[in-house]
């Protein structure tokens, strides 16, 4: 792979000259745009409802105001290290939290179901800038000590947020209404692209390489990724490669990266770099953090789909629900950054998976009766061993790594987290509709197998249903309808079951690779053009 120096017209601005009080504050407006864009992934999750019917869309044209967004956000995350550099770190989050806050309020205003996802997809793409954006300044501007706390912090914002979306998208949808879900991030996204750019310069823009970009290299990380997305979100809904949509995807996709390869080897100017991944241990941590990202996203997704689909519960009863996990995170917040700094990191990472595992496997208990007080202890156990699993693996994938390669690396790393997560809530769906399908053959037999007990069930219920009408064949149609629920429902719950064991497996299994994790040691000070 080739790279080319450009060289400067001035000296670039150190993150050294900036004062202690003025590097926290540009990484902490930075780390909540951060949090905005991450909140924005699932806010939308527990109210998709509740938007479907205020646009008159159909249940396939609603799926895409969350694929829009996933499409576009992953398509840009590997591409902020190349714009960061050209257009400076300042003027790209400005732009970025400026956008996302314009197409948030354009969110709010959406007419009909085709501007929705059109804003969504924009919100998502300058979103995407702004998380591995944050990851590299931080790297940059602190050492020592504060610059070990990093990995800490970030990895708050970055769990907590999509953990924290359901619950606060089903308590504004209940409370307000959903437009309001894109109306709140005008206030605070206008006041971090106002201010940040006052607080200084982090590093110079080379606005040359703009003009030396490789487009078809723009392009085929485009078609690779955004097809890949595609395919992983749709997949599940439309059987895989029976689709014809979903076929296309995947041969664009396949074709695409084919072209990317090419010109990340080749090109004279790559927008993407993958020499991090020559850093054995950099390369296992993003292993793990892809097995982390699949952990997450799906637990945080399952979750709210067993209370909706088996317990109907609302939107807000979701939300409150499932806020223990994210209460349970901050607890653990500042115990996973003081061991960050005393101990091995993969001890710390193992204890975390292992966590983990234990609260995904408490939930293969679960039932159909199982509601708040039940699934407490599951997420809070999962909630204390999620930053204990993410922040070790931040510090061996960003420790050690050259300061040229600072920005790519962190571009990887997080791409790979959110490629876990596409990969993990694809995966969990496969695995709950093949499941919930075996399970109602199962109950079915069983049902076959003992006539007598399924005779009297029926004649039970039809006893119950002749209340609501005098009608006794219609009596014996509600009774048999209910049947099918209260079996479809048992199904469903094994299924359920089965697919959280699955995962715990998974994280079991991933415990292989964090021995060969050796951490790179706290660096000094990075040169200046580590930003």
């Amino acid at each position: 792979m080739t790279d080319t120096t450009l060289p400067l017209a001035a000296a670039p601005a150190t993150p050294g000259a900036l004062s202690d009080k003025r590097k926290f504050l540009i990484f902490g407006l930075m780390a909540f745009g951060q949090f905005m864009a991450l909140l924005d992934i699932q806010i939308v999750a527990g109210s998709l409802n509740s938007i479907q019917a205020g646009l008159n869309a159909g249940p396939d044209e609603i799926a895409w105001v969350q694929t829009a967004y996933l499409m576009a956000e992953i398509v840009m995350i590997p591409l902020a290290a190349f714009l960061s550099k050209a257009l400076s770190t300042r003027w790209l989050f400005t732009a970025s939290a400026a956008l996302f806050t314009l197409s948030s309020l354009m969110c709010g205003l959406a007419w009909d179901i085709n501007s929705m996802i059109f804003f969504r997809a924009i919100q998502g793409f300058v979103g995407g800038a702004m998380v591995p954006t944050v990851f590299a300044t931080g790297f940059a501007m602190f050492e020592g000590p504060k610059r070990a706390m990093i990995p800490a912090i970030l990895g708050v914002v970055s769990t907590l947020a999509p953990t924290l979306g359901p619950s606060v998208g089903g308590w504004v949808t209940e409370v307000a209404d959903w437009r309001w879900l894109f109306f709140m991030n005008i206030v605070p996204g206008l006041a971090v692209s106002i201010i940040l750019p006052l607080l200084g310069k982090v590093d110079e823009a080379k606005p040359e390489m703009l003009r030396r970009i490789d487009w078809l290299h723009v392009a085929s990380l485009a078609v690779f990724l955004g097809g890949l997305q595609y395919v992983l979100e749709e997949g599940p809904r439309h059987e895989w490669f029976t689709d014809p949509g979903v076929t296309i995807a995947a041969w664009l996709s396949a074709v695409g990266c084919v072209v990317f390869f090419e010109r990340t080897f080749f090109s004279t100017m790559p927008v993407l770099k993958l020499t991090p991944f020559l850093r054995p241990t950099f390369a296992m941590a993003c292993v793990l953090n892809v097995v982390i990202g699949f952990g997450l996203y799906a637990a945080t997704y399952l979750t709210p789909v067993f209370l909706g689909r088996v317990r109907d519960y609302s939107s807000l009863q979701i939300g409150v629900t499932v806020f223990v996990t994210g209460v349970a995170m901050t607890v653990t917040a500042p115990i996973a950054a003081r061991l960050s700094t005393r101990v091995d990191g993969r001890y710390v990472i193992a204890v975390g998976f292992v966590m983990f595992a234990t609260g995904l496997w408490m939930f293969s208990g679960i039932t159909a009766d199982w509601g708040f007080g039940e699934l407490l202890w599951p997420q809070v156990v999962r909630g204390l061993a999620i930053l204990l699993c993410i922040v070790p693996a931040v510090g061996m994938a960003l420790n050690g790594v050259a300061p040229s390669e600072l920005r790519y690396a962190s571009g990887l790393f997080n791409l790979m987290r959110n490629l876990g997560g596409a990969v993990g809530i694809a995966v969990v769906n496969t695995w709950l509709q093949d499941n919930t399908r075996i399970h109602m053959l199962r109950l079915s037999e069983g049902l076959g197998e003992a006539p007598a007990r399924a005779t009297a069930m029926i004649q039970g219920l039809t006893q119950y249903a002749g209340q609501f009408t005098p009608d006794a064949g219609r009596a014996l149609m509600m009774a048999q309808a209910e049947m099918g629920r209260i079996v479809g429902r048992q199904a469903a719950t094994l299924a359920f079951a089965d697919t959280y064991r699955l995962m715990a497996w998974l994280f079991i299994i991933a415990l292989v690779i964090v021995p060969f994790c050796k951490p790179a040691p706290q660096d000094a000070p990075l040169p200046p053009d580590a930003h």
